[in-house]
């Protein structure tokens, strides 16, 4: 699943295109917003979290969230594609160029504001990669909506309390705190809580840019992730082969090594202990 980083790239490549260009045409997968948009062209692209924002000049925005399969690809007119146009859940045509998102988990045509786009703020938590993160207000929000026996691997995965963690960061940023995922938030305390946010905004904001995504800096030639699809093999940290399971709420796919990452004592987990 695309992650946080991955949508905020995906804007930045999307702005300099989109960005004040005439609306040729906007179709969504049930063909609504063909005859119901009234805009002449693009005010903004921006990414909230997993979530991508085109914005219109009528005050609409098609909101999309890639999900699992979801993709974006542009195409001049003519060429031909290279995924079924039945799977295009959006087609944005502008300067003589489809912008299509194949496959999306979720797509509407909102309008900003209202009740709907009220509901879909609600719902995402402050964004990781936005720099400067209260970590305060997420542990606030972590204790409001989570309840005590809350795997810490679905926590960090509720987009309501923040926003733009995946199963790449999930696992990384538990193995870098040596925390298992099996552990419950009720033995997690509000410090280590900020701890893990801390280093998710971090690892987030540093990937922004281009290349592969990067969670290891050591220059070893071990690998660029510390868990993050490495079952099996030695753990980068002591040797112990790394787990693999689908954990939580909906059996999401989640690394870590039995030996480093403590299931007892999270609470005192509020440094980052590697290498």
């Amino acid at each position: 699943m695309p992650e946080g980083d991955t949508i905020h790239k995906l804007a930045n490549y999307l702005k300099p295109r989109l960005n004040g260009q005439p609306l040729e045409s906007l179709v969504l997968a049930d063909r609504t917003a063909a005859r119901s948009v009234s805009a002449k062209s693009i005010k903004s692209v921006r990414a909230a979290g997993k979530h991508l924002f085109v914005d219109l000049d009528n005050g609409q925005s098609v909101r999309s969230h890639l999900g699992m399969h979801g993709s974006w690809h542009r195409y001049p007119l003519g060429a031909p594609w290279r995924k079924p146009r039945s799977r295009a859940s959006v087609v944005i045509t502008v300067n003589d160029n489809h912008y299509v998102c194949f496959n999306a988990k979720e797509v509407e045509l909102i309008r900003t504001p209202s009740v709907r786009s009220s509901v879909v703020d609600h719902r995402l938590g402050p964004d990781l990669t936005a720099g400067t993160v209260d970590l305060n207000l997420i542990v606030r929000r972590i204790r409001e909506l989570c309840e005590p026996d809350t795997l810490l691997a679905d926590v960090l995965l509720d987009q309501r309390v923040a926003s733009g963690i995946g199963n790449v960061y999930k696992s990384e940023v538990l193995f870098i705190h040596r925390v298992s995922p099996t552990c419950e938030l009720g033995c997690c305390g509000d410090a280590a809580l900020e701890a893990l946010y801390a280093t998710a905004s971090e690892l987030l904001g540093s990937n922004l840019g281009g290349g592969r995504r990067v969670t290891r800096r050591e220059r070893d030639n071990a690998g660029r992730l510390w868990a993050y699809r490495r079952e099996g093999l030695p753990c980068l940290r002591c040797d112990h082969p790394v787990a693999y399971a689908r954990l939580g709420r909906h059996h999401r796919s989640t690394y870590w090594c039995p030996a480093c990452q403590d299931q007892t004592q999270p609470s005192l987990r509020t440094t980052p202990e590697t290498p």
